[in-house]
């Protein structure tokens, strides 16, 4: 893969694990400080890290095949 397959990569990367987990994080802090959190907000919160970790491990296998596929993709120029 050339260099900007290597960015396209890391930034569904960080789209898909990274940002999910920041947004949850962040606005769980946020409600917890302005309110006590509701059930519905915990539920939604609960949601949220599941769909992460769902979204992770299709990444993981989305890894596994370009390890397969395109050896040396993880290897900056």
């Amino acid at each position: 893969m050339h260099h900007s397959g290597s960015f396209f990569v890391l930034g569904i990367l960080f789209l898909t694990i990274v940002a999910p987990l920041w947004i949850s994080a962040h606005y769980g802090t946020r409600w917890r400080k302005a309110r006590g959190i509701s059930r519905e907000d915990e539920k939604t919160l609960a949601d949220l890290l599941e769909s992460a970790r769902r979204i992770e491990q299709r990444v993981e296998g989305l890894e596994k095949l370009l390890d397969v596929q395109s050896p040396g993709w993880r290897q900056t120029p």
